[in-house]
């Protein structure tokens, strides 16, 4: 029982925590979330709490902006393999070796974290875009079904391609929506999502909304650049951690 309340606290306080940062940054709290509940719990049951919170809230920010059907038009190769990519590797996080996910976790948020604080903004031109988006679709499909986090390299690339702010925020959405639509395909075709995480991660929607209005609040108040390298530092030094775990 007592165990039982302290996953249901823990769970509650990682997405209204997770919502926060997505409040105040615009992204971020699938990385969060699988960061948190991924060091406290197997990366294949962090990634099926995530489906619900994750999906609903990039969904609200797909849908914030006027220009869907132009990103989709403009993104679908990414898109598509994206889907092709987390399908193909949903096998790894759906077959439990949690020591593995759990350092592949660790090593993907270390490299987010990393480049994201040091790394200059770069550009990719029309002509690069044609076969980047597929590759990097591919990749990101690929870290998504073994590691339920869906960022590298999809967010440093579309912010590489110019897009205005609003659209880029967008952009994000859609590259998160049919990221969590892939790895919950993925999870639930290898028969990896049990009952009670599906219900947990409804019941995660609550909290990771209510972090998403008070992130937003906080915004007006605090700088988000020094919000966001804080949270990259912590970031960094929890998927470390993660990542060395194979080596005890």
């Amino acid at each position: 029982m007592e165990q039982t309340a302290f996953l249901v606290a823990a769970v509650a306080t990682t997405f209204f925590l997770a919502g926060i940062v997505k409040g105040v940054t615009g992204m971020g709290l699938p990385t969060v979330a699988m960061g948190v509940l991924g060091a406290l719990l197997s990366p294949l049951t962090a990634a099926a709490l995530l489906l619900l919170p994750s999906f609903i809230t990039n969904v609200w920010q797909l849908v914030s902006g006027p220009h869907v059907m132009a990103l989709l038009q403009r993104l679908w190769p990414m898109m598509a393999t994206i889907v092709i990519g987390t399908l193909a590797s949903s096998a790894l996080l759906a077959g439990g070796d949690t020591r593995l996910t759990t350092s592949l976790l660790g090593g993907v948020l270390v490299v987010y974290a990393s480049y994201s604080l040091l790394a200059h903004p770069f550009r990719i031109s029309p002509a690069r875009e044609r076969w980047a988006s597929p590759l990097v679709g591919l990749v990101t499909g690929l870290l998504t079904g073994g590691t339920g986090v869906f960022v590298i390299p999809a967010v440093p690339y579309l912010q590489a391609l110019g897009f205005e702010k609003d659209d880029l925020v967008q952009a994000l959405g859609l590259s998160f929506t049919v990221s969590t639509i892939a790895l919950a395909t993925g999870l639930f075709w290898h028969g990896a999502v049990p009952k009670g995480d599906l219900l947990m991660s409804t019941l995660a929607v609550i909290p990771a909304l209510l972090g998403m209005a008070a992130g937003q609040a906080i915004r007006a108040r605090i700088s988000p650049l020094i919000f966001r390298r804080v949270f990259l530092a912590g970031l960094f030094l929890l998927g470390l951690e993660m990542a060395l775990r194979v080596f005890r």
